[in-house]
């Protein structure tokens, strides 16, 4: 498996305008949470200890999959996606529950509003998505960007200088 660092700085080969970081900001947690208001239907719900009603339906398993993908590669990261992700999968729940076309409506409307600020990023950036090249940039960008983020804020000066040195300054 690739490390943290050797993902988020193919990743960023694909992203060094700091434009296009800026609509991915937005972008990325938009079209993920479109993936789990999506995602979040069909659902049941099962009586769970301590939590009492839990909703499964095939979100819980994504959002499981990939938080476990993300904590492998670097437990604070990990557990903040964890955090930020459920958050997502919870919210998408009301919407799940919305008649079909209402509920189609929403979803693919956030789905699509995400991905045209991706490719108003990339117009800037002069570059094509990460995930045309490599698919796993589909599971990547949701990190990178919280990886950016805590950059932002001061945080993992030297995750930040490493994918510098892979991938070149942002501009």
């Amino acid at each position: 498996m690739k490390s943290l660092e050797e993902h988020l700085s193919e990743y960023a080969k694909y992203h060094r305008d700091q434009k296009n970081i800026f609509t991915h900001y937005a972008g990325i947690p938009l079209i993920v949470f479109s993936v789990f208001c999506l995602l979040s239907k069909p659902a049941f719900f099962m009586e769970a200890p301590i939590v009492g009603a839990l909703m499964i339906s095939p979100a819980l398993f994504v959002w499981l999959i990939g938080n476990a993908f993300y904590v492998a590669l670097d437990v604070k990261l990990g557990l903040m996606m964890t955090v930020i992700t459920g958050a997502m999968v919870y919210f998408a729940q009301p919407i799940a529950q919305l008649g079909l076309g209402a509920w189609l409506a929403v979803s693919l409307g956030i789905f699509v509003g995400g991905w045209v600020l991706q490719f108003v990023g990339h117009h800037f950036e002069g570059k094509k998505p990460a995930f045309v090249d490599d698919i796993m940039g589909l599971a990547i960008g949701p990190l990178f960007v919280l990886a950016e983020l805590s950059f932002e804020l001061g945080l993992r000066k030297a995750l930040k200088e490493e994918i510098e040195r892979r991938s070149g300054p942002v501009k």
